[in-house]
C-alpha cells in the first residue's frame, strides 16, 4: 500500500445555525464544520413540518388530484 494515500480522518465539531453542536469524524480540513440545518432544527425530525402555500398551488394540486382519483375509481379502460 502506498504511504499517505488516505486523508486524515479526525474528530471535528459541527456547529448548526440553530446553536446545536456535536462531535463527528471527518476528512474536512478545518476543526469546525458550520451547517445550516441539523437534526435538532430540521422539520422532518422535529415534527413541525408545515406546507408553505404560494398562490394556492397546493390547493390547485389537490383539486386536480381529487379529480384524477374520481376518474380512476370508474374502472380501468386499458384491458
Amino acid at each position: 500500500m502506498k504511504p499517505e494515500l488516505h486523508p486524515n480522518y479526525n474528530e471535528k465539531t459541527v456547529v448548526c445555525s440553530c446553536g446545536n453542536t456535536f462531535e463527528t469524524r471527518s476528512t474536512y480540513k478545518s476543526e469546525t464544520l458550520r451547517i445550516d440545518v441539523c437534526s435538532a432544527c430540521h422539520p422532518f425530525f422535529t415534527g413541525k413540518h408545515k406546507i408553505v402555500d404560494t398562490a394556492g398551488r397546493v390547493d390547485k394540486f389537490m383539486s386536480r388530484y381529487r379529480t384524477y382519483k374520481k376518474s380512476d375509481d370508474l374502472g380501468d379502460t386499458k384491458k
